[in-house]
């Protein structure tokens, strides 16, 4: 068979680097900064990439090339490059492929820290980024300008759930000849693949449910060859690199994601449907919910609904306050896609700092409160959950 006719599966677990002479079963950790060379003609042909070889582990390294051969295969994508963290992998991504005087047409739901690349340090470089509302995507066509470059979602949305259509983005991106970029976080790979439907990058923060249990930071960009060409590039010189441990953690990791997901969600959708009925939750919004706005889009390109429920708790600010102060079993933490369920209420802590006028506009509310649903028995976590909304 060839690779590409393995299953996904198949092709998390048996993508991995050639055995050294000792035949090990389980790919080794190269903890190392630097590699030799035969001769002086050997350095010359690896430093002008005349070989493809490891040099430097900021350029590559055995365990980041297995990780990310990985995610290709998962995303379908031709090439890849991994980072340290999330961000690193959406900062480095978009500095590389912008030139001054740029644009950016991005959903205004986007994660904290990609809504302060946008609006306070792309600026500087007089890098323009215009919001459209995820749920009224008939508008996107009228944002884009003559120096529009780059098209960009994430879906689902952090920490809003809400979804796009990723075919409707591919097909504006490519009449309008745009870089089309989705975050692909909540869903990963085995949910959803955003390049079958024209996405050209695919970026996650491998922190999330690629690790799954907490551990480790991590990002990774996957895509066209040619624009991940320029990608690599810029973070050879700039350096960003994902140290040879996490890479090889996750690409451990990545062996499970299928199994640990089809939990995920399962649990996701019981915890969901659950909160649906509570009295004192105003809305629930979970992609596999048929009361979902975009349930039907969700059907279509998602595989599972995901971990991420968004619920709207009654009493506003106040009352998710007092909700994560009941809270016993479930963590409070700012992660997601951990084996724990996470509990978090971004209005009072993630997104404290945009104006509740701000907040509106990336579709945080007041009462909303985000559950990363774990791996834990599920009547445990949904017991906990009533007794902290009961109260």
């Amino acid at each position: 068979m060839n690779k590409e006719e393995f299953g996904f599966e198949t092709q998390a677990i048996r993508t991995h680097l050639e055995k050294t002479q000792f035949q090990e079963h389980s790919s080794p950790l190269y903890l190392s900064s630097s590699f030799v060379f035969e001769d002086a003609e050997d350095m010359r042909a690896s430093f002008t990439e005349e070989k493809v070889r490891n040099i430097y582990s900021r350029f590559s390294n055995p365990n980041t090339t297995e990780f990310v051969d990985k995610v290709c295969a998962m995303e379908g994508a031709a090439s890849g490059y991994a980072f340290a963290t999330g961000m690193a992998a959406i900062y480095s991504t978009f500095a590389a492929l912008l030139d001054s005087g740029d644009h950016i047409v991005s959903a205004g739901s986007v994660f904290g820290s990609t809504h302060a690349l946008f609006m306070t340090y792309f600026p500087k470089w007089n890098i323009e980024t215009t919001y459209f509302d995820i749920n009224k995507p008939e508008t996107i066509e009228s944002f884009i300008k003559p120096n529009t470059k780059i098209l960009y979602a994430e879906t689902p949305t952090n920490p809003g759930v809400d979804v796009i259509d990723l075919e409707l983005l591919g097909q504006i991106a490519k009449k309008h000849n745009l870089i089309l970029i989705i975050d692909n976080c909540f869903a990963t790979p085995y949910i959803q693949q955003p390049i079958k439907y024209g996405a050209h990058i695919v970026v996650h923060s491998a922190t999330k449910l690629m690790d799954g249990q907490g551990r480790v930071l991590g990002g990774v960009a996957v895509g066209d060859a040619e624009l991940i060409r320029k990608i690599y590039l810029f973070s050879r010189n700039t350096g960003p690199a994902m140290s040879p441990f996490n890479a090889w953690v996750l690409s451990k990791s990545l062996e499970t994601l299928a199994v640990r997901v089809d939990r995920h969600c399962e649990n996701a959708l019981k915890v969901a449907e659950f909160l649906e009925s509570h009295p004192n939750v105003n809305s629930v919004k979970y992609p596999f919910l048929k009361s979902h706005p975009k349930y039907e889009i969700a059907k279509k390109q998602m595989l599972l609904g995901g971990n991420i429920i968004a619920i709207e708790i009654k009493g506003g600010l106040e009352a998710g306050r007092k909700f994560l102060n009941k809270i016993k079993l479930c963590s409070l933490s700012a992660n997601i896609g951990d084996v724990k369920t996470i509990v978090t209420h971004p209005a009072s802590t993630t997104h404290s700092k945009l104006s509740e006028e701000d907040q509106l506009a990336v579709g945080i509310t007041q009462g909303l409160v985000r559950v990363s649903v774990g791996l834990e028995t599920v009547a445990d976590v949904i017991a906990d959950l009533k007794q902290a909304l009961d109260n």
